[in-house]
């Protein structure tokens, strides 16, 4: 029987199984399939904090979900068409998120009456697919044994029946890729690399893959196969790329573009490890890499690598940055350039460690003791981490200065296809190093003396002078007592204080002269409704705003890669708008800023669930304040339509 062949423009699929049942393995090497042949993607892994919590049961479920399409896409997909579920806990963890008509596929070996309990099912479901009232009768549920085809599969390798088992992720990955036209060849070197050292281990992955591609071309269970075309692209070389990555290359960048040696002193915290990883990776570039004992001493080597002539950076997630607050205190006062990363993550304490959140904009506004202002920079997708990476390194560098980073889990663990840039493309960034004195003193008796003053101050930047320790003429002594203006020698004169307090300010302020106008997205100019987001809510906000538009209304978008300094021009386009609607993935910490600074009534969408905002809810909340705003009826918005599943020639 001749399989049909149906062509779509997008699908979401989401693999879920046990947290040690590969998951992620096998959704990343769809990705990378996926990007390989072309199509546009974003990815959302969603696993445990525990390395190996309770097998079987609901908090143990790991996830993976990827978002492919032959168009632009922003997001990793509201929710899944097709979920493959390899346990009774990753069916019942998933079923809600599921829509109706959704493609199930059960891997039926581990519905057992013991694993059924586990996951709190008191009957299998599977038994009752026929039968009204069934929980799986909405959906095209499809059970099959893929763990017993696996062992038989890989049966001729030798190996127990447990490992012989672990390979069902490959024949799963093998039968989704050839559902919808997945190329292999890929994923075959990936596992002849991985497994190189375990030959038998190797070749059963291998066959266990290729068995569940001939599974779905052999049986008549799937009789249908999809197609989604390649993404029209500018042209270029690209790579699929998570945030974390990005961020580390664009570490590097920086370090190329301004001549710098690259030193991170880190301690490592999920999800924000990765980067120390990848930049172990690097020291031909000029990296060193510093795992120190803890976040205190890990910034504080950084610090003092930035006083040597070192781009500083250190990486951490929001409990980190609450630790380094002091030393970020220390790089305020010392006016040192440094890096500091927070990948956001679900807290306060402890919290949520592998879950997604962006709820330490206050903490990087002013989380420290004293008037102590760094810029903030927020990337806004996985791609975008490398360019925010080298960005906060110009601003570092150029004004002397902290810079927070904001990322968050959702950034730093997605990924989607990104254009490699030229190196003679990324913007050169100048240390200026002195190299001279810069001051002449007059004696008692009249006579001058040429000397060093480490806090004379740039015209334009207010950048204090960097002069590199050992450069003959220019000894310094800097810490964290607050400096004389020029000389800086310590002072406790009040009028000082407060000449440098602001003067510190007025230095942060003036990075905003640097900045780029905004780009406000309002294609028609008629709408009445900005929603305006910052990190990781560009994709959620953007997917919003697409619908509302496809519904026949207008809404205006605009997202904020610095936070501070604002922009010159926000308030200006704050003022064009009658609603503005900012969400965010906290309980309104930007909303708070905006209302403050501007005087805006901005109205807050918040979210705070350990996952990415739904484009769809999002755009039920814009098109209520288009309603509003419009004088329409909320009803006569269409905002169900994402874009439709099934493209008819």
């Amino acid at each position: 029987m001749a399989t049909e062949v149906k062509q779509l423009d997008r699908v979401i699929i989401r693999f879920a199984g046990d947290s040690g049942d590969g998951m992620q393995l096998t959704g990343d090497r769809f990705t990378q399939e996926s990007a390989a042949f072309g199509n546009d993607l974003v990815t959302l892994p969603n696993f445990p904090a525990e390395i190996r919590a309770p097998q079987g049961t609901l908090p143990g479920v790991s996830s993976f979900q990827v978002h492919f399409a032959d168009h632009d896409i922003l997001t990793a997909g509201d929710a899944p068409d097709v979920l493959v579920a390899m346990n009774p806990a990753a069916l019942r963890a998933n079923l809600p998120d599921l829509p109706r008509g959704a493609t199930v596929i059960v891997d039926t070996h581990d519905f057992t009456t013991r694993n059924l309990a586990k996951a709190g099912y008191d009957a299998n479901p599977l038994d009752s697919l026929d039968e009204p009232g069934s929980p799986l009768a909405e959906f095209a549920v499809h059970t099959v044994d893929l763990t017993g085809m696996t062992v038989g599969a890989v049966k001729e390798f030798g190996l127990s029946r447990k490992d012989a088992s672990r390979a069902k992720n490959m024949f799963a990955l093998g039968l989704l890729s050839w559902m919808y036209g997945r190329p292999t060849e890929h994923t075959e070197k990936f596992l002849h690399r991985r497994f190189s050292r375990v030959p038998d281990i190797r070749d059963a992955n291998i066959t266990a893959f290729k068995a569940g591609w001939a599974f779905g071309e052999t049986t008549e269970t799937f009789a249908v196969r999809y197609e989604v075309k390649p993404a029209p692209m500018a042209a270029g070389t690209y790579r699929n790329i998570t945030g974390n990555l990005a961020l580390a290359y664009g570490l590097v960048a920086a370090g190329v573009r301004s001549g710098l040696p690259v030193f991170l002193g880190s301690y490592p915290i999920t999800p924000a490890s990765d980067v120390l990883h990848e930049l172990s990776k690097h020291k031909a570039f000029g990296v060193t890499t510093f795992q120190a004992e803890d976040e205190i001493a890990g910034i504080g080597a950084a610090i003092g690598a930035s006083f040597s002539g070192a781009l500083g950076v250190t990486t951490t997630s929001g409990p980190g940055v609450a630790l380094k607050s002091e030393s970020i205190g220390l790089a305020v006062m010392t006016e040192l350039p440094l890096l500091v990363i927070d990948v956001q993550r679900g807290g306060p304490s402890t919290g949520l460690p592998t879950k997604t959140e962006q709820a330490d904009l206050m903490q990087a506004m002013y989380g420290r003791n004293g008037e102590a202002p760094v810029p903030i920079v927020a990337p806004r997708s996985p791609a975008d981490c490398f360019d925010a990476a080298i960005e906060a390194a110009r601003i570092a560098v150029t004004y002397r200065t902290p810079v927070m980073l904001l990322s968050d889990g959702y950034l730093a663990n997605g990924s989607e296809p990104w254009r490699i840039p030229e190196v003679d493309d990324l913007p050169v960034v100048d240390p200026g190093f002195a190299t001279a004195t810069n001051h002449v003193s007059t004696g008692k008796d009249g006579a001058e003396t040429a000397d060093f003053w480490p806090y004379l101050r740039d015209e334009a930047t207010l950048a204090r002078p960097w002069a590199v320790p050992g450069t003959a003429g220019l000894e310094h002594r800097i810490g964290g007592l607050e400096k004389g203006e020029g000389h800086g020698d310590i002072s406790y004169d009040p009028a000082n204080h407060e000449r440098m307090v602001r003067t510190r300010q007025a230095k942060v302020d003036a990075v905003a002269d640097s900045l780029p106008p905004l780009e406000v997205d309002d294609p028609s100019g008629q709408a009445k409704v900005l929603v305006i987001g910052w990190g990781s809510t560009y994709g959620p906000i953007g997917a919003g705003v697409r619908r509302v538009r496809r519904s026949g209304h207008h809404a205006a978008q605009v997202h904020l890669r610095h936070l501070n300094p604002f922009p010159h021009d926000l308030g200006e386009i704050l003022g064009r708008y009658e609603r503005v609607l900012v969400p965010e993935m906290n309980l309104g910490q930007l909303s708070t800023l905006l209302r403050a600074r501007y005087l805006v009534d901005a109205r807050g969408y918040h979210q705070v669930n350990g996952l990415p905002l739904k484009a769809a809810a999002l755009a039920q909340a814009i098109g209520e304040l288009v309603a509003e705003a419009e004088g329409v009826p909320l009803h006569e918005l269409d905002l169900t339509a994402a874009t439709s599943q099934e493209v008819h020639q």
